[in-house]
């Protein structure tokens, strides 16, 4: 089994995933979600890992800030395009770009890292334990993983409401190799029990598309893509809303306290 790399589907990637209401929602619930994490990282610019980080949109927007980025990905493709928003950006000063593995980052950071950025990822690496193993390692004491991952139980979910019955007697085996659809959507308790085995401690748990991918109509309201927004940060921390989403978004930190100066 090998992790996925995105050369062939970059473009595709772009368009979907950005260009949409759901890209919208998606960018907006990760921001909610970080600026509640950066306080906590003390006021110094902080030294963040964008792991498999695609495009950077969230990296290059932490890099407008003065915080400096070591974003990595396997794909060349997706490396260049990310060099070119950070340049369109006018952040490239705060960020470095490298062609490695998740597995290989330890090996490319001269420091342990405040803040890793793990978003949607682990439901295309083939061994996500040691993934998971390889970026806590990368952090330092009291340092926090923003992880996002692709949900299993959506999936199944989604395709029950759909009446794609066969797809789910087969296991939802992937057909199409050039899709967007994850080859490992994740059990969310998978993925919190290799955290705690890590050595991670779990301090929120947020939806990401709790409802929006199963809306058949826009809102009745006419609100548009605000009342969707609207409605999802509502939702987006409650159960059972929380385990529906699209995406879950993990807060993990390491423990211990940053070291002295």
């Amino acid at each position: 089994m090998q992790d996925r790399n995105f050369d062939d589907l970059a473009e595709k990637f772009s368009q979907n995933i950005y260009g949409t209401t759901k890209g919208l929602v998606r960018q907006a619930i990760l921001w909610d979600e970080l600026e509640a994490i950066l306080p906590t990282l003390g006021t110094d610019p902080l030294r963040v890992l964008d792991a498999g980080g695609g495009l950077g949109q969230i990296s290059s927007g932490l890099a407008q800030r003065g915080h400096q980025i070591l974003l990595c990905d396997l794909s060349a493709e997706m490396l260049r395009r990310a060099q070119q928003h950070a340049d369109a950006q006018d952040v490239s000063h705060n960020m470095q770009f490298r062609q490695i593995a998740v597995q290989q980052v330890g090996e490319h950071l001269d420091t342990p890292v405040d803040l890793v950025l793990f978003h949607a990822v682990l439901e295309w690496v083939a061994e996500p334990e040691k993934a998971l193993q390889a970026l806590f390692d990368a952090l330092r004491p009291g340092g926090v993983m923003s992880l996002m991952f692709f949900n299993r139980h959506s999936l199944v979910f989604r395709n029950l409401t759909l009446g794609n019955f066969g797809y789910l007697r087969v296991n939802m085996a992937k057909q199409k190799k050039r899709s967007l659809s994850p080859d490992y959507p994740r059990d969310p308790d998978d993925v919190y029990r290799w955290l705690t085995a890590c050595g991670f401690d779990i301090e929120q748990r947020t939806g990401v598309r709790v409802f929006s991918d199963y809306m058949k109509a826009p809102p009745a309201d006419g609100g548009g893509d605000a009342s969707i927004l609207e409605m999802e940060r509502r939702y987006c921390r409650q159960e059972p809303f929380l385990s529906l989403g699209r995406y879950i978004h993990v807060t993990a930190r390491k423990p211990g306290q940053k070291d002295e100066l």
